[in-house]
């Protein structure tokens, strides 16, 4: 992913500093908590609040906004991934988009899924159900050897891995295991919400069918709002389990009662959209478009890499292994004998927010977070 055309880099200061206006969280915290609950950049704040006022003053008067901004969602969402627009569905969160395909697929008898054992569990829960339905699943670990995702895929109706492991911050090789999924025919499915918008991904190069994430982590937006990319050939393959009146094509028509589908991802909005999310979630990828993920990505694996570094020098211990092909912006560590949750609480009486998880303390920076302030995380340790 490139930067657009209008970006402004100014070549005298750091990008931390030049976005800082767009990022008033740090005037009150260090803020390396992204992978949980990233706080909303000013243009996502202030394009909620615009549509708040103006509902506030006219109600509905200019819906036509309302239509624009959905619109204007799916065309930013689809440059961020390089998809069509016709291939992005708006949904509640990545959960929502997971369980779309999940139950919507047309499973038989004999089919079987590649899943791993550390993801999230949106990401785990949905494959683990379909074993009740006679499905079988191959569970391995996302850090196996691709000659072992290889074998495990030939065969396989689909696979699903995460762009960035929740815990450990590994990043997966997505062209490499796309590539296999091509070439076995087998759905690749990728819940992207802990790499999109500080990572590049191209859903052509790395032959993604199926990828979904929503606005409140790295892609600096709103929670309740997310998108579903999903390839314009599987579409027909994929049956929307919830049903309203927008699934249809003829929606705009209240009178109407044909019941054929929209012809894109659209099929998979089911009623009114969460309207204000979409505002804020427009605006903060607008903002990463502009700024371009390819200079964001390795501002984030540096500070990941100054947080890995800094607390192995103390004596902590790393979870994973980070190389400048599996790093990101999640990096967990922890000391044995100390309790993570107590690490935490420390470091937030010192303004700087974390994260415990699964006795690990879990850290995320963002781009806009300047180095001086991982080296103060680091001295309060």
């Amino acid at each position: 992913m490139t930067p657009t055309a209008n970006v402004k880099i100014d070549a005298g200061m750091a990008l931390w500093d030049q976005y800082a206006h767009n990022f008033p969280v740090r005037e009150r915290l260090i803020y390396l908590n992204h992978a949980a609950v990233a706080p909303l950049c000013k243009p996502a704040a202030d394009a909620m609040k615009h549509l708040a006022d103006d509902c506030m003053q006219f109600g509905s008067q200019h819906y036509k906004e309302w239509v624009d901004a959905y619109e204007g969602l799916r065309v930013a969402a689809a440059r961020l991934v390089n998809a069509d627009r016709q291939e992005i569905a708006l949904v509640k969160n990545t959960s929502e988009g997971i369980a779309t395909v999940a139950m919507g697929l047309d499973w038989k008898p004999g089919d079987r899924v590649v899943a791993f054992r550390e993801e999230f569990p949106a990401n785990y829960y949905p494959w683990k159900r379909l074993e009740k339905r006679g499905i079988a699943v191959t569970w391995l670990s996302a850090e196996d050897p691709i000659e072992k995702i290889a074998d495990a895929a030939r065969g396989a109706k689909l696979l699903a891995i995460s762009f960035v492991q929740f815990l450990s911050g590994y990043r997966a090789p997505l062209q490499a295991i796309g590539e296999i999924c091509h070439a076995n025919r087998c759905i690749f499915l990728v819940d992207a919400i802990q790499g999109l918008g500080a990572f590049p991904i191209d859903v052509k190069i790395c032959h993604i069918d199926v990828l979904a994430a929503d606005g409140h982590k790295w892609l600096l937006g709103p929670e309740g709002c997310g998108i579903l990319y999903i390839n314009q050939a599987l579409q027909d393959r994929v049956e929307p389990v919830e049903f309203g009146w927008t699934n249809v094509a003829g929606y705009r028509d209240y009178a109407s009662r044909d019941m054929s589908l929209r012809p894109d991802a659209g099929r998979y909005e089911c009623g009114t959209l969460n309207t204000i999310g979409c505002f804020g979630l427009k605006a903060s990828i607008e903002l990463l478009l502009e700024i371009g993920i390819g200079i964001i990505a390795p501002l984030v694996q540096n500070l990941g890499d100054r947080i890995a570094e800094g607390v192995l020098n103390k004596g902590y211990e790393l979870l994973g292994t980070r190389t400048p092909e599996t790093g990101a912006g999640i990096v967990s560590f922890r000391k044995p004998g100390v309790d993570a949750s107590a690490i935490v609480r420390k470091l937030a009486a010192a303004g700087i927010s974390a994260a415990p998880r699964a006795g690990w303390v879990r850290t995320s920076p963002h781009f806009y977070i300047p180095p001086s302030d991982i080296d103060r995380m680091i001295a309060e340790l």
